[in-house]
């Protein structure tokens, strides 16, 4: 076999397997995802060739999905001659229109940052928006990039309303939507509460805590995690409610009739009693605790767990246990 009849022989086997490959035959997709206002015959069916441009539905609204029936496809197909269709035993075709969403929660950031620095408003983050009536999801085309524009704003101090209209100049599909808000919106301040019941006394940790946004004009509340940490409650504490100082004390130490140490302090001397506590404590409180030699009752100061400090200077005693039990 000569070197020209192994070329021709390559040739035509090359010819013979592009020839294959482009009349395989065409067949339905299961699920596809369009771009356009339309569903196109190749949109729907691989292999679709010269009529695969060719609009045959209208597609979905944008961020939508639809079923087709494959014989509603079939239908609409045969008047341009495409046949032999594989339908792969499908009874529907799932079409989804591509879009980019706008949530509302991006909405209302837009609505604080149009509002921020001006009607006598600090950051946009401190601004909390109230809307008059749900906000839906803006569905636009997906490749329309930027934020939405102000096209109208207006706020009114002694109400605290606000009417916001935006654009997306790029997309025509939001001229179609409604993108004009009413509602309302405050300053805050963050405001420290506890994620779950806390009883009385507990001390709280940074894992019980967590930070509220309270209207500005609300009584104020603590507004520091770190100010609230090791700090115990007065009195049963509930989620949802801001903290404030009387809500807290500095976390017990001794309780009453514990067994401490006491400590009497005087230039050159030091000297160490047992005594029972009258009555609890924390850090630096004066406490009245029973000396259990003397059994009198001293005023002293909690200077740790199971100890307190009794000054020379400031000795004083109380009462006489026998006394006190009449």
């Amino acid at each position: 076999m000569t070197r020209t009849t192994i070329a021709i022989l390559a040739c035509l086997l090359a010819f013979g397997g592009a020839a294959v490959a482009q009349t395989a035959a065409p067949a339905l997709k299961a699920s596809v995802t369009v771009t356009s206002d339309v569903v196109r015959i190749g949109d729907l069916v691989e292999n679709a060739g010269p009529v695969a441009g060719v609009p045959v539905f209208r597609a979905p609204d944008l961020g939508t999905t639809g079923a087709v029936a494959t014989d509603r496809i079939v239908d609409a197909i045969r008047p341009h001659q495409l046949i032999g269709i594989d339908t792969r035993g499908l009874a529907e075709v799932i079409v989804t229109r591509a879009s980019r969403a706008i949530p509302t929660q991006e909405i209302s950031e837009r609505v604080a940052q149009a509002l921020a620095g001006q009607y006598g408003f600090g950051e946009a983050r401190h601004i909390m928006i109230n809307f008059d009536h749900d906000v839906r999801t803006l569905q636009v085309e997906p490749d329309v990039t930027g934020d939405l524009q102000v096209l109208a704003l207006s706020y009114d101090l002694r109400t605290a309303r606000f009417d916001v209209t935006f654009d997306l100049p790029a997309s025509v599909e939001l001229r179609r939507q409604s993108a004009h808000y009413a509602g309302t919106a405050i300053e805050t301040v963050d405001a420290v509460a506890v994620e779950h019941p806390v009883e009385h006394g507990q001390v709280l940790k940074a894992s019980d805590l967590t930070v509220l946004r309270r209207a500005k004009s609300e009584d104020e509340a603590i507004t520091d995690i770190d100010t609230v940490v090791g700090m115990a409650a007065r009195h049963q504490l509930r989620p949802g409610q801001p903290l404030h100082s009387p809500d807290l004390m500095k976390p017990e130490i001794v309780q009453r009739n514990d067994t401490v140490t006491i400590v009497y302090a005087a230039p050159g001397l030091t000297l160490t009693l047992r005594g029972q506590a009258q009555e609890s404590g924390a850090l630096g409180d004066t406490i009245g605790v029973l000396n259990a030699e003397s059994k009198r009752v001293v005023q002293a100061k909690i200077s740790a767990p199971d100890r307190v400090t009794v000054s020379a200077i400031t000795t004083h005693v109380v009462e006489n246990a026998s006394e006190r039990s009449e």
